[in-house]
């Protein structure tokens, strides 16, 4: 499972959906479109979908998901966008697709419309196999498995890399500098480009008004210059931001260059910099660095796993490197970045590695390495001895005082005591309302303190006129103070409607006194 819960434009997604996302990248003015390929190869598109970006053959924005067609089992390995936005994918096969905004000739395609429906790119590209793409405002380049880099759309600074300031409408090889030469990384700014070499050397072109070309001066350049003062450094990974680069070395140092008025590069302050500049780390050792053409946010993550983020932060400038809690890169984007977009496509680890968290999930009511078993109304609930000892007290008091394999439950209903294991597998708890009424019972049994207050937060959600009498006479009989003023406010909001239900009309005389006595004094029988 792909967790894209930081975004908000998946917030609506049921989680029987989430739960089949694979691929996906965010992308848009605001954060506010979105692509995701599924466990079964099927593309979807959702959003505003501004020029046609989420190539649905029309305009039309969209809340609920819809499916690309035409994208569906091709196995998207690299994609990228630009801020029209227009959208540039490759395949597994190595094909190039592209929609959207158009007005620059960026979809490579000899025209400038719109367009609304993946197309492949093909001046150029047919007998090539493309392995990564790059968009920067309104251009895009793409690479090959044989080292070579073609670039059409926008170039009014020379980011095509064409030796002119012409628009290029279709697929053209980046050469002059590079001809002969092998490129294993590419990467766009706004109005610039860059690419990795494989001996290390990186190279720059377009718009270098703030330094982002690393070349020591101002000047843009309309054919890729190497960076001279990178000699002798081994560059692995190259990443853009708006108007700024960083670059990731084989030892992991990182080095970074250009406009510098959010503190993108790091360096402590907020000057340019028109040539490289070693980031201060902390010796900490770095094995990715991640910027976005669309915003001034930087992202780095060690080798032990930590991350670390700096420049423009939720509208904060932050000039050095500052440490996170996140684990992943991509989360700096989703909480910081404005907008928050993906800086790249966001995929699940193609080895299919379990969290520790995953495992447990998936180890839960197994038979196979179980060492006990629960007797709950006829039915078994396979667990494991140990996990329970850590995650609850009263099995640690329990299990220490047996060895048995099996322990019958009259207590409780198989229903509810499943629900409970589960619950010490997963933290979470997945039960209607009404039935959550018996957990809280268990967790009030117990003293399972969070247990309690997750089942009080489920009964809270799926509160109605029907249940909701049922729901306070529980929250009264298991001392659930905010559940039972929750329930009480509910039912005098809806008196009427309530005061109707067979659950009324059996409600247990002590509460139905207390309950009018309380609902007089709260005025819900006032004129």
């Amino acid at each position: 499972m792909l967790d894209v819960g930081k975004w908000p434009v998946f917030a609506l997604l049921p989680p029987e959906e989430l739960r089949l996302i694979r691929q996906a990248c965010v992308f848009g003015s605001a954060a506010n479109e979105a692509l995701y390929v599924t466990v079964n190869d099927e593309v979807f598109a959702l959003g505003t979908n501004c020029s046609g970006c989420l190539g649905l053959g029309d305009l039309q924005s969209t809340i609920e998901p819809r499916r690309i067609d035409v994208l569906c089992g091709k196995k998207i390995v690299s994609l990228s966008y630009g801020t029209g936005p227009h959208v540039v994918i490759t395949t597994a096969e190595g094909e190039v697709f592209a929609w959207g905004h158009n007005g620059y000739s960026q979809l490579g395609n000899g025209t400038t419309n719109h367009g609304l429906t993946p197309a492949l790119v093909s001046t150029n590209l047919l007998s090539k196999r493309v392995t990564e793409v790059a968009c920067g405002s309104h251009h895009s380049i793409a690479l090959t498995t044989d080292g070579e880099v073609f670039a059409w759309g926008y170039n009014n600074s020379g980011q095509v890399g064409s030796g002119s300031t012409a628009n290029q409408p279709t697929p053209r090889r980046v050469s002059s500098c590079l001809q002969n030469k092998v490129v294993v990384n590419i990467a766009c700014g706004q109005l610039c480009s860059m690419a990795v070499l494989d001996n290390g050397e990186i190279y720059g072109w377009g718009y270098n008004c703030n330094g982002q070309l690393g070349l020591g001066n101002n000047g843009n350049q309309q054919t890729p210059c190497r960076i001279a003062a990178l000699q002798g450094v081994n560059v692995v990974q190259v990443a853009c931001g708006y108007a700024h680069t960083l670059a990731l070395t084989d030892e992991g140092m990182v080095y970074a260059w250009g406009a510098n008025s959010y503190g993108q590069l790091g360096t402590g302050n907020k000057s340019n910099q028109a040539l490289p500049t070693l980031i201060n780390t902390d010796k900490e050792r770095m094995v990715e660095v991640a910027a976005c053409h669309t915003s001034h946010t930087s992202a780095a993550k060690t080798q032990s796993g930590q991350v670390l983020m700096w420049g423009q932060c939720r509208g904060q400038a932050v000039a050095s490197p500052h440490l996170t809690h996140f684990s992943s890169t991509d989360d700096v984007f989703a909480c910081f970045a404005t907008p928050a977009v993906m800086w790249h496509l966001l995929s699940v680890d193609g080895d299919d590695y379990l969290t520790v968290a995953q495992s447990l999930k998936r180890e839960f009511d197994s038979p196979e390495i179980s060492d006990l078993k629960f007797l709950v109304d006829g039915k078994c609930i396979h667990v494991h001895k140990a996990l329970l000892k850590i995650r609850c007290e009263h099995f640690r008091a329990l299990l220490n005082e047996t060895d048995e394999d099996a322990i019958e439950v009259h207590q409780f209903s198989y229903l509810v005591y499943r629900a409970f294991l589960e619950y010490l597998y997963t933290d979470t708890i997945n039960l209607p309302p009404e039935d959550a009424i018996g957990l809280l019972d268990l967790a009030t049994y117990y003293r399972e303190t969070r247990l309690k207050r997750l089942c009080q937060e489920t009964i809270k959600r799926g509160i109605s006129e029907e249940n909701a009498v049922t729901l306070l006479s529980a929250a009264v009989k298991y001392e659930a103070r905010d559940l039972e003023e929750f329930c009480f406010k509910f039912c005098v909001n809806h008196l009427t409607a309530v005061t109707q239900t067979q659950a009324f009309a059996d409600m247990d005389h002590d509460l139905l006194k207390n309950f009018i006595s309380k609902a007089s004094r709260y005025g819900a029988f006032k004129n």
